[in-house]
């Protein structure tokens, strides 16, 4: 079976940068692919070659085997990807229930007003933030404000969900809840990419995972053998804890 994204050596420059280096992985529909890396690694600039903000020098992304390189943000929108933000990017002047409409009309099903209020009001119970649908989103806080994006995005109906860094910023029990809804998310046989550096929770939700450093793909593999890779260890400062702190084991 072909996978919903294939990123096939995929290069980025900014002048002299050298972004992401042949960056290459395949993503099955389905999965969950934590993508982590220390800051500056190149992550959110691969997610915006998959999403059409950048085209990359070199190497192609293809989505449901075709290829998309460079294609338009909306373009993309269109074909079923959605994203969420690292710096929150609601529209302030607009109620949380308008914001998620408008990810309704923009999406894969290009709904009419009426019925993207509808997919809006589910969305919104979905994520938890049903009694907070007339607020204006300048009002929200940080952890309201997350899952505003999430429900904009989910309100597109994507194959394919791109998540950067939604658990920044939330304390534990914030964090939490917002790991349960990215579980029920993929229950809902949505395919998602994460990254994030709240390490306890992406190496507990995701399936398999990516490394990156320096632009540069250093491990690919489950969480177990992430968490006991050498290179990966050196990556992250030469913890020798490493495993056990990226496991949950060290409480």
């Amino acid at each position: 079976m072909t996978p919903l994204l294939q990123v096939e050596g995929v290069t980025k420059r900014f002048g002299g940068l050298q972004a992401l280096t042949s960056v290459t992985f395949d993503l099955p529909e389905g999965q969950i692919l934590g993508l982590i890396g220390p800051n500056g690694a190149g992550k959110t600039t691969l997610f915006n070659c998959i999403n059409g903000v950048y085209t990359p020098e070199v190497g192609r992304v293809l989505f449901h085997g075709e290829d998309v390189t460079g294609s338009k943000t909306y373009a993309m929108a269109k074909r079923g990807l959605a994203r969420t933000h690292q710096i929150v990017q609601p529209l302030e002047e607009l109620t949380v229930r308008e914001n998620v409409i408008a990810g309704a009309c923009f999406g894969r099903e290009n709904h009419s007003l009426g019925s993207a209020g509808e997919i809006a009001s589910e969305v919104m119970e979905f994520v938890g933030l049903e009694k907070r649908a007339d607020q204006l989103a300048a009002s929200l806080n940080v952890a309201q404000k997350k899952r505003l994006e999430m429900a904009r995005a989910l309100a597109a109906r994507p194959y394919l969900l791109l998540l950067d860094e939604v658990l920044a910023g939330l304390n534990p029990s914030e964090i939490a809840g917002m790991v349960e809804i990215v579980k029920k998310i993929r229950d809902r046989g949505i395919t998602i990419i994460m990254i994030e550096h709240v390490m306890k929770a992406v190496m507990n939700v995701s399936d398999r995972m990516v490394v990156l450093d320096y632009g540069q793909q250093i491990a690919e593999g489950t969480p177990e053998e992430i968490a006991n890779n050498p290179q990966v260890i050196e990556a992250y400062l030469g913890d020798p804890n490493l495993a056990k702190k990226l496991m949950g084991e060290d409480e």
